[in-house]
């Protein structure tokens, strides 16, 4: 009986204590934001634009991500091929890539200097231009069109094999096809799919910064640093970011409508068989070629650009990498350490306690980064100077962006775990010691893993609130990649995005390795 009560007032106590630190930072950065400025400064005609582009983008974005992954994700699923599954585990890429090393890729095969431009010269046309809007949308369908196509993917592999044997022994039609099996699916997934790629693109600082700006590609995030960063304008920044919060909050409130699909593991089991298939071979190949080749081509760009000059790199990139790995580790066990407690806090809670747990999820994906840290900016510009704490703060920050990810891998092994040895713990009257390092722990091992990892490659690719608080003399791998970016220094720019990849890809694979090799898997 004491150890059962002392169990429940340390769930009480840690699930209290992170729900505190998410509301101090999302609620109470945005209250301070409100609060603690120099009044909420008036928008003007610029400002409005950007809010309405930063709805319009992120609403086609999001459209364009999902319409696309309908056709590539039916054909992954009813073909079979050599290679597929390397490309589905491709398609996990997202989850890791740096945003800004992707949009140097996109740069690199679509911008003026590109591969494309090129060959348009060489054939008397005019190059491309992908810089503000074009950009902006180009490079959101680039990371999100992998993401809707892998949780549709999840959808067809929970599809019953029968039920496809069922359809096809009536000789049923396409349509009905796709009436029976694929509209069902669809109306599941899509939604969610279309709710949580339009939040991603809403929050998104990085492709902004990089591809955006001027007055038809800028959006609420860039227009937030530039009034920070630039003119140091607070009122006009807590004016923005009170606005971006609100359409977040908005945004998450009706997530509570519209279940988010699940995105744990980058792993997916064999998917039924899709008697349908050969009927559709030509077409599929067309779909499954071209949304490979958009994937490919723009990290190809980078590798064969960047290894060649990665000698020539300045002696910066050392500090550089020491700092992003630091960050990105202290951020890895913050927001490990926050998702196991609050998974252990909820897993064996009712409806109510769930649905706090779910809410506490999408407010870390409804939290603009930027909003954050503004928000600690004037909450610490009374006592010191902000700029002293730009690493703990970008940790904090960049925990509390991956929360949401990591509470998804976890949650549901937490649950499943005591669904399935809480009796048997009971019955044999196991200790709290026992129960957590010989049955609990060793069996959120691979989950741990695979969250950790992610938590670590997203902190490392992270461009957002490092821009705002860091000085002249502190940089990060991102940081000094848009550095060179914008001095036009492409050759480096590449160089430093090869070693930010090989390091955030050797993070990941280190944890996740880690993980899966505990559990005995191959």
């Amino acid at each position: 009986m004491a150890d059962s009560i002392i169990a429940i007032i340390l769930r009480i106590i840690v699930g209290g204590a992170v729900l505190a630190a998410l509301l101090l930072f999302s609620i109470g950065t945005a209250v301070a934001v409100t609060t603690q400025g120099q009044g909420l400064g008036a928008l003007g005609a610029a400002d409005w634009s950007a809010i309405q582009f930063s709805l319009w983008q992120a609403c086609l974005s999001a459209g364009l991500s999902v319409t696309i992954a309908i056709p590539v994700a039916r054909a992954l699923a009813r073909q079979s091929f050599v290679g597929r599954q390397a490309l589905i585990t491709l398609l996990g890429a997202p989850f890791i890539l740096p945003v800004i090393v992707g949009v140097l890729g996109l740069l690199a095969v679509f911008g003026r200097a590109g591969w494309i431009s090129d060959a348009l010269t060489w054939a008397g046309f005019a190059k491309l231009s992908i810089y503000g809007a074009p950009g902006v949308i180009l490079a959101h369908v680039f990371f999100n069109l992998p993401l809707a196509t892998r949780f549709l993917l999840q959808g067809w592999a929970a599809v019953p094999s029968e039920r496809f044997k069922v359809v096809h022994s009536l000789a049923a039609s396409p349509w009905a096809y796709f009436r029976l099996i694929e509209w069902p699916l669809l109306k599941s997934v899509v939604p969610g799919a279309f709710l949580l790629i339009f939040l991603l693109c809403l929050t998104s600082f990085a492709v902004a910064l990089a591809v955006g700006g001027g007055p038809r590609g800028t959006t609420i995030e860039l227009a937030i640093y530039q009034a920070f960063r630039l003119d140091f304008d607070l009122g006009r920044a807590a004016s923005l970011a009170l606005v971006q919060f609100s359409l977040c909050g908005a945004v998450a409130v009706m997530a509570f409508l519209v279940p988010l699909p699940q995105t744990d593991g980058l792993g997916l089991g064999q998917l039924p068989q899709r008697l349908d298939a050969y009927g559709h071979r030509s077409v599929d190949f067309i779909w499954i070629a071209s949304s490979a080749a958009f994937l490919i081509l723009p990290l190809g760009a980078i590798l064969t650009r960047g290894l060649g000059h990665i000698a020539s790199l300045p002696h910066q990139v050392i500090a550089a990498s020491i700092t992003s790995v630091l960050i990105a580790l202290t951020s890895t066990v913050v927001c490990i350490s926050m998702a196991l407690g609050l998974s252990l806090a909820f897993a064996r809670r009712g409806r109510v306690a769930r649905n706090l747990a779910e809410g506490v999820g999408i407010l870390g994906l409804a939290t603009s980064p930027l909003v954050v840290g503004t928000g600690l900016f004037l909450l610490i510009f009374p006592f010191a100077h902000p700029m002293t704490f730009a690493l703990p703060i970008t940790s904090s920050v960049n925990a509390m962006m991956a929360l949401p990810f990591a509470l998804r891998v976890l949650m549901p092994a937490v649950r499943e775990t005591y669904a399935d040895y809480l009796i048997l713990r009971n019955s044999l009257n196991v200790t709290r010691w026992v129960w957590l390092h010989r049955i609990l722990l060793p069996r959120l091992r691979r989950p741990l893993g695979f969250a950790a990892g992610l938590a670590a490659a997203l902190s490392m690719g992270d461009l957002g609130v490092i821009a705002l608080f860091a000085d002249p003399d502190l940089q990060t791998l991102p940081l000094m990649l848009y550095r060179l970016m914008g001095a036009y220094r492409m050759d480096q720019a590449a160089a430093v995005a090869v070693v930010l990849v090989a390091q955030s890809l050797a993070l990941f694979w280190m944890f996740d390795r880690g993980g899966r090799g505990y559990a005995g898997s191959p």
